[in-house]
């Protein structure tokens, strides 16, 4: 990883001038300079609106940063400034190499023309020449995979074909920097695939800046990020960190209860216990558990306390040493600090991304019988029984989070999204995310073709 600067932007801050009625436009043209001629106080006839405050961030080449926040949080317009279309009202911005940007949908694009014509247009705009378009065509317009409306008017084109052909071009321009503004969100699954796996090659020797209101891909997508909160700046560092931030912030939005507690986390020790379960195929396995952490970062109004997550085997035994994949058990224990009406407790798996790979709650699965109220002062704890696949190396946490009431109108009362660490540090899984055990894998040389049914 190379230690230069690719974008650097210091105290930036953008003020627009928003005017209550159009003939102020002409006031504020006019009277200033009228009253700086007669020495008069000059009165302003517009209101000021702050997009951005102060925003300082630092990428050097091959990073993947992520930007996080609501709408109309100013993320849009940082991209802007970053890419040269916006000026700054302050502070200073710096950008080393080619930038390719996919921000707002058809930027760059004239509708009258057609998609092969804007092809051409657009990759002018970062710098190709036409022979350079023209040997890279037939390339653009398979990635894009939009047929004969490639010689159709842009106007013609859903929302999803404008992405493919705009992302199709960005993704041939021979990027230093490439900047996505939630293009992707529009684009149906498998060309969102598609970009995906592009994104992630991207990264292996490119600067990317990455806006989502998808948590999850910026999550998989960038190791740090900032959240931008009204123009400002409110949280910035890993993208674990920020994102846990963030999703504390917006459950406060909704349900005015939650607060935060962030802390970093201690070293955990081993839990000792025996081995765990049987499998269905023998693969060298090895995971590893760690004790429960009681300096997680937490948040939530504190109504319940989680005690401990652990690990259980079959037999109901805690184990520490998990050698094949099978059937095991996931306790949340839990104290409750207030009465509790409606109790719901879950459980999510992380990867040492922070993406989520299993979620599931009690609420879901007692749909139909759900707890009895808790009393203050009440321990409690829920089993959920799972089966656990092959998961690939790295480090893994198990979050848990008990609320009172319902999905979508409920108080959560204390989450820990790193609860339990725990280690693969052997594996047989290379591509992918986990493996699912075979039960059978049958050969048949047979060239009988198939009978077919009318």
């Amino acid at each position: 990883m190379s230690s230069e600067i690719a974008i650097h932007v210091d105290q930036v801050s953008k003020c627009y001038q928003i005017y209550g009625h159009p003939r102020d436009r002409l006031k504020q043209f006019v009277f200033p300079r009228v009253q700086q001629i007669l020495r008069q106080q000059t009165k302003q006839y517009f209101r000021e609106f702050w997009a951005l405050r102060d925003i300082s961030l630092s990428l050097t080449k091959g990073d993947s940063f992520g930007i996080i926040g609501r709408n109309g949080a100013g993320k849009s317009t940082l991209l802007q400034i970053i890419s040269g279309i916006l000026h700054p009202t302050s502070g200073s911005i710096s950008v080393t190499g080619r930038v390719a940007g996919l921000l707002e949908l058809g930027a760059g694009f004239n509708p009258e023309f057609t998609g092969r014509e804007n092809v051409f247009l657009n990759a002018s705009l970062f710098g190709l020449s036409r022979q350079d378009v023209e040997e890279r065509f037939d390339d653009i317009a398979a990635f894009a995979d939009i047929g004969e409306f490639l010689y159709q008017p842009i106007k013609t084109y859903s929302s999803g074909m404008v992405v493919r052909l705009a992302f199709a071009v960005v993704a041939h321009v021979d990027a230093d920097i490439l900047i996505i503004d939630e293009a992707l969100a529009v684009g149906d699954t498998a060309f969102t695939q598609k970009c995906t796996k592009y994104i992630k090659k991207f990264r292996e020797n490119g600067t990317l800046l990455f806006v989502s209101h998808n948590t999850q891909s910026v999550l998989d997508l960038c190791d740090q990020a900032i959240w931008i909160n009204a123009g400002k700046a409110e949280s910035a560092g890993s993208a674990i960190d920020v994102v846990r931030d963030y999703s504390a912030y917006l459950h406060q939005a909704i349900t005015k209860d939650a607060s935060v507690s962030v802390r970093h986390a201690k070293g955990q020790r081993p839990r000792s216990s025996s081995d765990a379960t049987p499998s269905i195929q023998k693969f060298p396995y090895r995971l590893e558990l760690f004790s429960f952490d009681f300096n997680a970062p937490f948040w939530g109004v504190g109504g319940a306390t989680i005690t401990d997550v652990k690990i259980l085997d079959p037999k109901g035994e805690e184990v520490a040493l998990i050698t094949e994949c099978g059937e095991i058990s996931i306790r949340v224990e839990c104290r409750a600090n207030l009465p509790l009406n409606q109790p719901v407790v879950g459980f999510t798996v992380r990867n040492n991304r922070g993406v989520e790979l299993i979620t599931e709650n009690s609420f879901e699965f007692l749909r139909t019988r759900p707890l009895a109220p808790i009393e203050e002062g009440q321990e409690f704890s829920m089993t959920f029984t799972l089966f656990l696949p092959f998961l690939a190396p790295g480090e893994y946490t198990i979050g848990a989070a008990i609320a009172d009431g319902i999905p979508g109108n409920h108080i959560q009362h204390h989450r820990r999204d790193e609860a339990l660490r725990f280690s693969v540090t052997s594996s047989h899984v290379v591509y992918g995310i986990f493996s699912m055990p075979l039960t059978s894998c049958v050969f048949d040389s047979s060239t009988q073709p198939l009978k077919q049914s009318l």
